[in-house]
């Protein structure tokens, strides 16, 4: 019995082919066929575009109301989204400066990728990004109602964590009804996300067949030369994860390598950092011996907030879309993206392919097409296995870093 992880990828698979198919043909029966299931790929990206902004907003509220006394964490907190931010930015770097080269090697014929572009919502020619001092003041939302119709992201999370953190400071009674709320507002989208994935590959198939009859053959070496280069580059950040706790720690790498195997082993198998954690937990107590004060902390807070793998997946999610739909993006965009992969990493649901329903109103925010997303969503099965093992690999060296000069848990 197929895995529902894998459903959408052969729903992407069979639509692709059967678009092929009647793109090949003249048979006016198929291209009708084709015509009359579109409109239901386009309610399933609607039904994802209805549930991002409510689940941001809600999860966000509900994660920051909660930590009042996350100034009690003390320097292992601080320590911990310091480096988590570092090491994010610099694979998010290091994906803005290799993949558009090798984006270059990917040709898809012009008339294909216009056809594309005709049939998308999206405009051919992407917006021009606000100068900086216009940036600057944009992110103070005159009206965040307005600014959350408008799904102009960034100010409306200016304004929630704003909020989230103004109900962190009233009364205590009130913050934790409030706060309850919005948890159940949070798990109710969540609840709305899993009936969007559950018929995911309805949608990713009617979609597939719209994409498989204008674009044609050439679509299928497009969707492989992404897969390769997006898990490629993933899989360089998780052996340069390995280089980073040899350098910085006394940790050997055969013995940091046996620790996080079997963690490894769970992620991509299940596609869960969460269902990991027992895994890590045992392998940085039992085998390297760390502290428990710095695992017992820095590990749960680290499946929690701490993706790697964003900066990897936005920019190079961007350049296959751009490419697929021949909507060029510009040095700024791309960059524009890097940083909001960063910035919201850490608000990415911690469920699976959770981080495309963030990255969807930022796509748009540049001129891509949302359609395009029912494309990510299927072949998230393949890549959310390397992307898993990435975020795994990261908690655990992060951890290792964080207890660096620390002395061993001779009791483990």
């Amino acid at each position: 019995m197929t895995k529902p992880a894998f459903r959408p990828l052969l729903a992407l698979i069979a639509g692709l082919a059967t678009g092929v198919i009647i793109a090949a043909t003249s048979s006016n029966a198929l291209h009708a066929f084709a015509a009359a299931i579109e409109p239901i790929g386009t309610v399933w990206v609607n039904a994802i575009r209805m549930t991002v902004i409510p689940l941001v907003v809600s999860l966000l509220i509900s994660t920051i109301a909660e930590e009042k006394d996350f100034r009690t964490v003390g320097r292992v907190g601080g320590q911990a989204i310091a480096l988590y931010v570092a090491i994010l930015s610099a694979l998010a770097l290091l994906t803005f400066l290799v993949a558009p080269p090798l984006f270059t090697l990917l040709n898809i014929d012009a008339a294909s990728a216009a056809s594309l572009r005709g049939a998308s919502s999206a405009a051919a020619t992407p917006p021009a990004l606000p100068s900086f001092t216009s940036w600057v003041v944009g992110l103070i939302p005159s009206n965040p109602v307005r600014a959350a119709v408008d799904g102009t992201m960034l100010p409306v999370i200016v304004f929630t964590v704003a909020f989230a953190g103004a109900l962190s400071r009233v009364e205590p009674a009130l913050r934790l009804a409030t706060t309850a709320m919005f948890r159940g507002f949070a798990d109710a989208m969540l609840v709305i996300v899993g009936w969007v994935l559950a018929v995911a590959p309805i949608g990713v198939f009617c979609l597939a067949v719209t994409v498989g009859v204008r674009a044609g053959i050439g679509v299928a070496g497009a969707v492989a030369f992404f897969l390769v280069v997006h898990s490629g580059l993933v899989l360089i950040g998780t052996g340069a994860l390995y280089a980073l706790v040899r350098m910085f720690t006394k940790v050997p790498v055969a013995l940091f390598a046996r620790a996080v195997l079997p963690a490894q082993i769970v992620a991509m198998s299940t596609r869960s950092s969460f269902a990991s954690l027992p895994a890590m937990i045992d392998g940085s107590t039992r085998v390297l011996r760390l502290p428990q004060q710095i695992s017992g902390f820095a590990l749960p807070f680290g499946v929690a907030v701490f993706r790697l793998n964003q900066g990897v997946t936005w920019i190079t999610s961007a350049l296959f879309i751009s490419k697929l739909y021949g909507i060029p993006l510009s040095t700024a965009q791309f960059a524009f993206l890097g940083v909001c992969s960063v910035a919201m990493s850490f608000s990415i649901p911690g469920i699976p392919s959770g981080g495309l329903f963030v990255i969807a109103p930022f796509f748009v925010s540049v001129g891509l097409p949302i359609e395009g997303m029912g494309i990510l969503f299927a072949l998230d099965a393949i890549a959310d296995v390397f992307k898993t093992l990435l975020n795994v690999t990261g908690q655990m060296a992060t951890t290792v870093l964080l207890a660096r000069g620390q002395p061993l848990d001779e009791a483990a």
